[in-house]
């Protein structure tokens, strides 16, 4: 699983040609952790189909903003550069 910034999102997430599983988390979000190898876990099983990638909450504040993720764990995913619902 690959970290994205608000630098490298467009790049890593917008422009990807297969979806994107994005994990908003932070290191103290004790439910993060949980989720976290169930996601890993879809990935493994369709490598070919979906990439998953994170971006940490307190490092990052642009990404997380503009999606609207008020809570953790936050997981959304994205399509032909948009947020799929």
């Amino acid at each position: 699983m690959d970290d994205v910034t608000d630098e490298s999102f467009a790049r890593d997430v917008l422009a990807s040609p297969l979806p994107v599983i994005v994990d908003f988390w932070a290191p103290w979000c004790k439910p993060c952790g949980a989720i976290e190898p169930h996601l890993r876990g879809i990935v493994e099983a369709h490598p070919e189909r979906v990439r998953l990638v994170r971006v940490n909450v307190d490092e990052q504040l642009g990404v997380p903003g503009r999606y609207g993720v008020l809570a953790l764990p936050t997981v959304l995913l994205f399509a032909d550069g948009e947020p799929r619902v």
